[in-house]
């Protein structure tokens, strides 16, 4: 009699186990999806903010995210998968072609993409918007090497060449260096570069008239990231 309520119970655990298993399957699929859509929330936060700050090198970094996790989370066969992928294409067609306004309306549609998904699958108390504020205090999203050549160019030029691609000389002939030689310095660090800037420029120069361009501390900022690029490109 033992031995047959042993087997029963055998049986019975064994029966349950596959039903057990696709539960435990099930939840963790559940909680891996959530765990996907909060990145993907993060992501579609940040492509927002770099592509209105004109920062396409971010934006197209955060766009290859999204894409790869929208392609984890569609299910086999899922006809709603079609839908946000052609919406990221439109935001990657305006992020290559640098359109802000294309970004934007693009963008706009990605938004109501993820919304008409939800809503598909049950979950229409999700509803994602356009980020109004971001929560990244600690990320700036404008491109500062960008924003670092750019100034660079506009006030640096004049004595210095910039980078290896400027093709017109500087307008006043001194002996300087260029700042790809610089970068490339033995002497050179991000400290030494910021302290400069924020120094008078006294004692520097032929006749040690060097100009001081009086940047603010983004400014310096700037100026510092692009040296920095100057100089992970050159060790290359």
């Amino acid at each position: 009699m033992r031995r047959l309520i042993f087997l029963t119970a055998a049986v019975l655990a064994v029966l349950s186990m596959p039903q057990a298993m696709g539960q435990t399957d099930s939840v963790r699929g559940d909680k891996a999806v959530s765990e996907l859509m909060v990145a993907l929330q993060t992501q579609h936060i940040k492509l927002w903010f770099a592509g209105r700050l004109s920062n396409w090198p971010l934006a197209t970094y955060e766009l290859n995210q999204i894409e790869s996790g929208l392609q984890r989370a569609a299910k086999p066969g899922d006809q709603h998968a079609a839908q946000p992928a052609a919406k990221v294409q439109a935001v990657r067609s305006a992020v290559d072609s640098r359109d802000i306004t294309a970004f934007t309306k693009a963008f706009g549609e990605l938004t109501n993409g993820c919304n008409t998904c939800h809503r598909a699958e049950g979950k229409s108390f999700i509803t994602i918007m356009v980020p109004t504020n971001s929560p990244f205090t600690d990320q700036l999203f404008v491109d500062q090497v960008a924003e670092g050549r750019a100034l660079a160019r506009s006030i640096c030029s004049n004595c210095h060449v910039v980078s290896d691609q400027q093709t017109q000389k500087p307008e006043l002939r001194f002996p300087t260096p260029s700042f790809p030689e610089l970068a490339r310095s033995p002497s050179f660090s991000a400290d030494s570069i910021r302290e400069l800037l924020m120094s008078g420029h006294r004692h520097l120069g032929p006749n040690q008239t060097m100009p001081n361009p009086r940047l603010a501390a983004h400014q310096i900022e700037e100026i510092v990231a692009y040296f920095e690029t100057l100089r992970a490109e050159g060790s290359r």
